[in-house]
């Protein structure tokens, strides 16, 4: 299943390639600029090829990675990172729940109300809220305050249909979308920003800490009762509806996965063994990064020019936040050389990550 899952993401890295075809179609009035410009797509599309031998060589590179990430930490370039989460939902769970989901450039908000064994989800609102670019690189307080705000405006619109228990305080599941060092179910630490964050006075500070702060802040009376990566939210969400449900795979803005691992195959792990004897992992798989890994020269260019170069290079090559930006930097060589969308380079195209990329969020398995 983990080589059937990993081969299937270096295969979104074709949707490049694909992308950048079908512009190509559009009518050009001289033969040359049209072969030039073919040229130029070959180029690429050979640069991204993903032919099934070298699938099975990124897909024995990540799992080397993956054992050595279990065995130590800092031991690979897979983070491996241990969940604190051993049991996942049954389907069983009954009750007012709110969660709040931070991983992209824009967070959601979300209450559901869930009815027991056989009910499911009774009801369940949401919104999603853009993140102002200025606050991805601004300071914690700023980001966190403005999240706080918007969730307390969220809370407030609570209507009668959703019940909560008397006498009990709300509960948030709180999904943080970065690398986090987690000490239990309910804290962690930020060890890196990705998706093109980057607040510098956050970085080695307890997210949940932080969080909580601001929604004190905000006069908001709710508990943190957990704090999971989306990923293992994926993962546990899938468990939810399907007991079969082992592993998750994100492609979105970003792009990673989570698997549930035997408990006594976790080196690193040092407490005691958890009854269910499994542990979920969360991989961190954008950081993963092989010689065998498909990288053309605008992959190379746009990780230098990117906030954190050498990092997140698989994260860089299939996920939504980039895609876009790839199809970009190969349709600027084509109006340069090629002169494919006449005698000038339109000047939008040549506005960074003017081109946006949806992918598909989540994916249990």
């Amino acid at each position: 299943m983990g080589k059937v899952a990993i081969g299937a993401a270096v295969v979104c890295g074709i949707a490049v390639a694909a992308a950048a075809a079908v512009v190509v179609h559009r009518k050009t009035k001289k033969s040359g600029r049209w072969v030039k410009a073919m040229e130029i797509l070959k180029e690429f599309e050979e640069k991204c090829g993903t032919p099934i031998p070298r699938l099975k060589q990124v897909a024995d590179a990540m799992i080397v990675e993956m054992h050595a990430g279990l065995a130590s930490e800092g031991g690979s370039k897979l983070k491996m990172l241990i969940s604190y989460v051993d049991h996942l939902p049954t389907g069983r769970e009954k009750g007012l729940f709110y969660a709040l989901d931070l991983g992209g450039t824009n967070f959601r908000v979300l209450r559901v109300q869930l009815g027991g064994k056989g009910r499911g989800i009774v009801n369940q609102q949401f919104e999603e809220v853009p993140i102002p670019p200025s606050l991805m690189t601004g300071s914690s307080d700023a980001l966190f305050d403005y999240i706080a705000a918007e969730l307390a405006k969220f809370v407030a619109q609570e209507g009668s249909d959703f019940k909560q228990s008397p006498g009990r305080q709300r509960e948030l599941g709180f999904t943080f979308s970065f690398p986090v060092m987690q000490s239990s179910i309910a804290s962690g630490t930020l060890l890196r920003w990705t998706k093109g964050f980057s607040i510098d006075d956050m970085v080695g500070q307890d997210v949940v800490a932080e969080l909580a702060k601001a929604m004190e802040r905000q006069g908001l009376d709710m508990r943190i009762a957990a704090l999971v990566n989306d990923t293992v939210g994926t993962l546990a969400g899938g468990r939810y509806n399907n007991n079969d449900v082992d592993a998750s795979v994100i492609l979105g803005t970003g792009s990673n996965a989570a698997y549930v691992e035997r408990a006594h195959a976790i080196p690193k792990w040092h407490g005691l063994l958890p009854k269910s004897g499994e542990m979920v992992i969360n991989m961190e798989w954008g950081n993963f990064r092989s010689s065998h890994l498909p990288l053309s020269d605008y992959d190379h260019a746009l990780d230098t020019e990117s906030l954190n170069p050498g990092e997140q290079i698989y994260e860089k090559v299939i996920a939504g936040m980039y895609l876009g930006e790839i199809v970009r930097r190969v349709l600027c060589r084509m109006a340069e050389e090629a002169a494919f969308f006449g005698a000038t380079v339109p000047p939008k195209l040549e506005e960074p990550f003017i081109l946006g990329c949806y992918l598909l969020k989540s994916a249990p398995m």
